[in-house]
């Protein structure tokens, strides 16, 4: 009973959000759980070889980083928003530009020092920047949200004063 009304709690405080708040909870979110995944992913894939439908990827003699398709899935997510300019629509597309950039950053340490560190000690920078972009991204969205609350009673106090 508790818990399918937090369920109906939880749905109808996403509806009831602005698009744009929204938009970066499903961005937190889809970045926190892309990295969580692609970590246990690529640790699976390193002592096993594989991981369901995934393994490591190479062309010719060049090993593909998973930072590749996130630039693409970014790239591509931030481009149709841009191009659409529907704030409905980007709600939806944060979850998509959310994993490609996780997927991105997972692999920072890689793309600052332009060699493979993802399991040395240097390795751990990749796992900080996204770490720290995580905050960043908690932060923001408790600040829009804090913002939004004050606007709405400073508006409302306005209003009522007649300034």
């Amino acid at each position: 009973m508790a818990a399918r009304e937090s369920v109906e709690v939880a749905v109808e405080g996403f509806r009831a959000t602005s698009p744009r708040e929204t938009a970066l909870l499903n961005l937190l979110a889809s970045f926190v759980v892309s990295f969580g995944a692609v970590r246990a992913s690529t640790h699976t894939i390193r002592s096993r070889g594989k991981f369901g439908p995934f393994r490591d990827l190479t062309v010719g003699r060049s090993h593909v980083h998973h930072f590749v398709p996130g630039i693409v899935i970014a790239f591509l997510a931030g481009g149709v928003s841009i191009a659409s300019r529907k704030e409905e629509l980007d709600q939806w597309l944060a979850l998509p530009f959310g994993m490609g950039v996780a997927l991105t950053l997972d692999e920072s340490a890689l793309l600052l020092q332009l060699e493979d560190v993802y399991w040395t000690e240097q390795g751990v920078l990749s796992v900080q920047i996204t770490l720290s972009a995580i905050s960043l991204l908690g932060a923001l969205a408790l600040s829009r949200r804090l913002l939004r609350r004050g606007e709405e009673r400073v508006l409302a106090s306005g209003l009522a004063t007649g300034d």
